[in-house]
Parts: structure tokens; sequence; C-alpha cells
């Protein structure tokens, strides 16, 4: 019985619910949770840089009395010699307990879990996903405004490939009378599978030209950094990025009870003048994030009870399509991976990449 988290949607309303008052208790009596994980191993798999996710992941494990297995770059291991994924995950299923990967790839996360008999935490795929920022996101959004239900939250940057966002979104559709505004460049909106879920839940949201016309409405301001280092071109990124910084000028017209997040790192979007307002919470956030990684490890351990051997057959999930078609998507895992099983699934009528959830053509 292995229980993985490689979308934020692995967890049930009920499990989320569970492991964000876990994440309460131990922010709030964490000498309790000291010795936990005596003698578990967290393997922290990094293949892109990494700051705050990773030193959050083995501060966690540290904490709760465990040890750590670093891979801090992809130059580092074995897959600077070709190692796939695949083989990755077959020989770290053998030395740690549980697992913590990030990837540049689209859909490694999903791909990797085939192959591994270890809970498996997804940290980050490429432009795609990152579902325990977006359970760092809830836990800070559920302790300063109390519920995650009736609140407006702004989007800001880049919606495109912002994986974070992707994943808060998947999050709070489950959530009852949210609206999201959309504040982007021209070229870097949200992708369309993530807009048609939003439509399928009947979840509101639209579109605001600047940044300031949004503040007076949201509960919640996310902001973003633009990904250039995702972009295809250099040309990609040539707009202005005024509309889309905030500063302390602009915090004037935001409501007093505003709560502004970012996953970090930040680059020019937030000005350094609107760190000392009480409404600024990204650095509290990163803290949080600590606290309910903490609690994901405990979970995920709790649900393994008999690991088994790493084997070399993949069986994919029922609901899944074999497919004869590959995925288009330049950085989806299915482009690099060898001996990879291409599958789709089905969203409203779209066929989709099961791995990077890009439509199939």
């Amino acid at each position: 019985m292995i229980k993985h988290l490689v979308s934020p949607l692995d967890f049930s309303t009920a499990e989320l619910q569970s492991l964000l008052e876990l994440g309460h208790a131990i922010m709030e009596k964490p000498e309790q949770y000291a010795g936990c994980c005596q003698g578990k191993k967290l393997a922290s798999l990094f293949f892109e840089p990494s700051t705050r996710t990773r030193l959050s992941f083995e501060a966690a494990m540290l904490e709760l009395g465990g040890q750590v297995l670093s891979v801090s770059s992809a130059d580092s291991s074995s897959a600077a010699k070709g190692e796939s994924v695949a083989d990755t995950m077959r020989m770290i299923s053998c030395y740690a307990d549980i697992a913590a990967m990030r990837h540049p790839l689209e859909g490694a996360a999903a791909w990797a879990s085939l192959f591994s008999s270890i809970p498996l935490i997804n940290a980050g795929d490429g432009g795609h996903l990152h579902p325990t920022q977006t359970l760092t996101d809830l836990f800070a959004i559920r302790r300063e405004k109390k519920t995650l239900n009736g609140l407006c939250i702004a989007l800001c940057g880049d919606l495109k490939y912002g994986r974070t966002v992707h994943s808060l979104i998947r999050a709070m559709l489950r959530c009852q009378n949210v609206r999201f505004l959309l504040i982007h460049p021209p070229s870097l909106g949200l992708p369309s599978y993530i807009t048609q879920e939003m439509t399928a839940a009947g979840c509101s949201f639209s579109e605001q030209a600047c940044l300031q016309d949004a503040l007076s409405q949201a509960d919640v301001l996310y902001m973003t950094r633009i990904q250039r280092e995702r972009f295809a071109s250099a040309c990609d990124g040539s707009f202005s990025l005024a509309p889309y910084t905030l500063n302390a000028r602009l915090m004037k017209h935001a409501c007093q009870q505003l709560l502004v997040l970012h996953p970090l790192p930040r680059v020019d979007e937030i000005d350094p003048d609107v760190d000392a307002d009480p409404r600024a919470y990204y650095f509290q956030q990163a803290l949080c994030g600590k606290y309910i990684r903490m609690a994901l490890i405990l979970t995920l351990l709790h649900h393994t009870k008999d690991p088994c051997l790493p084997g070399s057959s993949v069986s994919l999930p029922s609901s899944e399509l074999p497919t004869a078609r590959q995925c288009s998507n330049p950085n989806c895992i299915t482009q690099h991976e060898r001996g990879i099983h291409h599958a789709c699934k089905q969203t409203d009528g779209v066929s989709r990449c099961l791995y990077c959830e890009h439509e199939l053509t």
C-alpha cells in the first residue's frame, strides 16, 4: 500500500483537511513530533535548482528525527550519465523510505511514481505542477483567513509556466464560492487544460488588465515571477513588467485584510518597499512550508504499510488509456524517456497526455 503525491488532487477533501490540521498541530507544538521519523530516510532528489522546497523538505525530515539522502543537482547524479527517470526511482527505492523529487521535465513525477516502491512526492515537474507548494499556500491562507471558502484570489504574473498557480487553482476548485482574478502578460495566460477545469467546475474567473484593477477586490494576492528560463525564445519576454509589479504605492489601493503571497524566489515583481507592510506574508508562508511538509511526510509514511522491491513491470491506472499518439509538448517526459508507456486521459471529451496534460492532436 503506497500513496504518492503527484497532483494536488491526490488527496481527498477529507484527507486534505486532516493534513492541514496535522500541520497546524505540528506548528503549535513541534517538540511533540521530534522523533516520529527516527530510523527513516528521505531521498531529496532535486534535478533542478531549488532553495525553499529542497531545504524545507530536508529540514522537515531532520526535525522529525529522520535522515536525508540528498541529490542537489542533475550534474551530481547519474542523470548526467543518461540514467532514466524510471531507473533512478528503482534505485532510490532501495535506499530510502520516502522521496521528494523536482525535475525539469513535465510529467516526470507521474512517470517516476509508476516505478517507485516508496512514497514519491512531486516537488515540481517543469512548468506543470507543484503540489507541496499548494499545500503550503492552503496552509498559509487557512491560517490567516480561517477558511478556504468564499475568497477572491488574484493571480498575477506568469500564469502559463507557473506550476504553483496551476496547482493552487486545482486545489481551490474544490472549495466553495471561490473567485479568481487573472493578471498576466498577453503571452502568459493559463494553459487551456486549467481554464477548462475551471469552467467545468463552474468557477468564476475574469481577466484583469493590470494589478491595480484587482487590488481593491482581492482577499488574497498571489504574485509569481516571470519564468524566463522556460521561454522558447527571448522574444517571448518582450513586454513591460510595470502592470505586473507590486509596490508600496499600489498597496494603498488594497483592502486592509489583503494577504500577499508569493512562492518565491521573487525577482522584480514585488518591490522591497512592500516587505514592511503587515499584509506581506510571503516569508511567513515559506515557514509554513516546513510544517506542512512535516505533516505530509508523516501522512505518507503512515499510509505505506509493506514496501515491496522495485519491479520491472508497469501497469497504468485503469482509468487511463494507452495511445499511439505522442505528446507534442517538447518538455514532456514522453519526449525524453526511452520505453515510456504513451497514455492519455479524457477531460471533458478532450484527450490529454497522461503525464503533462497537454492536449493530444
